[in-house]
């Protein structure tokens, strides 16, 4: 099959379908890049850090670990240094 009938093939596909094809398509060429030494390409590194920060999401959702300390956020945590040099 050629670039063309793949693409023409692509357009008869929804949207949704297509972005999913997109997706897995661009994980692959970004892990050949990757197993080849390349950098990955711009759209590639953005696809990357997209998984990362999705893989975090929970982390940094209400009630996990690293929200934790939020409560303190009003503290003055300078107040006993300035105290020390005043």
């Amino acid at each position: 099959m050629t670039q063309l009938e793949i693409l023409e093939e692509l357009k008869k596909l929804p949207t949704n379908e297509r972005l999913k094809i997109i997706e897995a398509v661009l994980g692959q060429t970004d892990e050949d890049l990757r197993k080849s030494g390349q950098p990955l390409t711009g759209l590639g590194r953005k696809l990357e850090l997209a998984k990362a920060a999705e893989a975090l999401l929970p982390d940094y959702s209400g009630g996990g670990e690293l929200t934790d300390f939020t409560s303190l956020d009003s503290e003055d945590f300078h107040r006993e240094s300035r105290e020390l040099f005043d």
